[in-house]
């Protein structure tokens, strides 16, 4: 595989459906391409083609069934693989069955699968057994009569809402019945109302439109599997005019938060996910949340966000606005190739230039990669995203001479001033003897406000203590004071 290839790091993922990273470092005159290769998730045996692989010896063979399935346990229990004692395969519609089918040919190019009966479809992929039917073949393929007699809360209903006012919404159209039947229907809608943004970009006009497809289907894929279908309630995707929110029964699965949830994975309904990803749905986003949180930076749109979540609802904002054209502008210009060669680590520190702050706990190494392609620019004391301006993360880089004396060493960077560490400076600036208990006063923030500010300022050197213990007063650096505006 080429390395400059702008697909590489999709091609990976796409076909382990794990997420890989790689990075490429110049050491002693050569390239060394470090791989940074995630866990596979817990429940989930690595796939290829969708094949589970694994050594046996110096083999590499065919994962048993056995060993898969005491993988598939590590998750715990996974309601969509018990039995459904009710069901038989009348109650398979044969549509949704169809478009799974042709789905699954195309992902794995065995044209074989075209030739399967009903029955050994269903059995192929694991959602009939000698057992009957598991819930998860009602949920993906079952016909609206069956699912609403024997799972009703396997339902999604979409709304469409002009306005924030309570009330019957614009439009709603509710679907009980398998999710192959209605998984198109659902962007369909969506995008009935999907606006286009347009920004100018020099002689150029840039257009984005409000609503992604992939990252509304990749959000749909997630509330799918991982709602907790023992819940009473249903998935709900309520559209707004520059926002869509999705809702689903059940809290983040076992293991999960908000924190982690880039990095792990551990889907609650393990066979449907299975399923998704026998057919390409999955596949079609890389990495589930990685992508929604790539394409809201690609897009200059503000990060997803999960507020409102509790134990028995996950929610998901997803805004459609674009915030600053000149991110716009500058995602256009990077390029496809670097951005495939960029982790989602990367994507999420770029915004952070243009809004001025959030800086704070970023380790450098963060900083380094981006400069390494050559996104962020680097001189003697300072780096900085190009045609940003004022928006630039101060600190000191270490000398050629200094790595390699020593290349455990750690690169240390000053960031930019957040709003309250900015208004202690000013008010230092203009009362240097003011003390904290004042300047919360003054400023209406909370004295531990006050105190982390300049517990920060004191780290990056902004401020320094003066005079004598009966009459201290605070030095603020001159460079500070001069940047100041009047």
């Amino acid at each position: 595989m080429p390395l400059n290839s702008r697909n590489a790091r999709r091609d990976l993922i796409d076909k382990l459906r794990i997420m890989v990273d790689f990075q490429l470092f110049e050491y002693e005159g050569k390239r060394v391409l470090v791989f940074i290769i995630a866990s596979r998730p817990a429940g989930l045996p690595v796939q290829y083609e969708g094949i589970a692989w694994w050594y046996n010896a110096d083999s590499l063979d065919h994962m048993s069934e056995n060993i898969r399935r005491s993988i598939y346990a590590e998750a715990g229990y996974d309601f969509s693989r018990e039995i459904c004692e009710k069901a038989n395969i009348n109650d398979i519609d044969d549509a949704a069955l169809e478009n799974f089918r042709e789905r699954w040919i195309v992902k794995s190019g065995n044209a074989r699968i075209k030739t399967l009966s009903k029955d050994q479809l269903l059995r192929d992929c694991e959602v009939l057994t000698d057992k009957g039917l598991t819930y998860a073949a009602l949920i993906l393929f079952g016909t609206r009569k069956a699912v609403r007699a024997l799972l009703p809360r396997a339902e999604v209903i979409f709304e469409y809402r002009s306005s924030e006012a309570a009330g019957p919404a614009a439009q709603r159209e509710e679907f009980t019945e398998g999710f192959f039947n209605y998984f198109d229907r659902i962007w369909e809608l969506v995008n009935l109302r999907n606006d286009k943004q347009f920004y100018r970009d020099g002689l150029f006009v840039l257009d984005i439109y409000t609503f992604n497809e992939d990252v509304i289907r990749e959000a749909l894929l997630n509330a799918v599997s991982h709602r907790d279908y023992q819940l009473a309630g249903s998935v709900f995707v309520r559209q707004y005019r520059e926002r869509l929110v999705m809702e689903s029964p059940g809290g983040f699965p076992y293991g999960i938060t908000v924190d982690n949830i880039l990095d792990r994975q551990s889907p609650r309904n393990l066979l449907i996910a299975q399923i998704f990803g026998l057919c390409g749905l999955v596949e079609r986003s890389g990495q589930g949340m990685n992508l929604i949180y790539e394409n809201a930076v690609r897009e200059a749109k503000p990060l997803p966000n999960f507020n409102g979540s509790d134990a028995f609802f996950v929610k998901l904002t997803l805004n459609g606005k674009v915030f600053d054209k000149r991110m716009l502008a500058m995602m256009k210009k990077i390029g496809d190739e670097i951005l495939a060669k960029m982790t989602t680590d990367d994507y999420i520190l770029l915004p952070k230039f243009f809004i001025g702050k959030g800086f704070e706990g970023i380790q450098p190494e963060r900083f380094r990669h981006l400069v390494e392609l050559e996104v962020l620019e680097q001189n003697e004391d300072s780096v900085r995203l190009p045609g940003v301006g004022s928006m630039l993360t101060t600190g000191q880089f270490l000398s050629d001479e200094n790595k390699a004396q020593d290349k455990d060493q750690k690169m240390r960077f000053d960031c930019a001033l957040n709003e309250h560490e900015a208004a202690v400076k000013k008010y230092l600036i203009e009362q240097p003897t003011a003390t904290q208990i004042e300047i919360s006063n003054s400023i209406g923030k909370s004295r531990r406000t006050i105190q982390e500010a300049f517990a920060s300022l004191k780290a990056k050197g902004v401020i320094s203590n003066g005079g004598t213990k009966q009459n201290p007063y605070w030095n603020v650096k001159q460079s500070e004071q001069e940047n100041e505006e009047p």
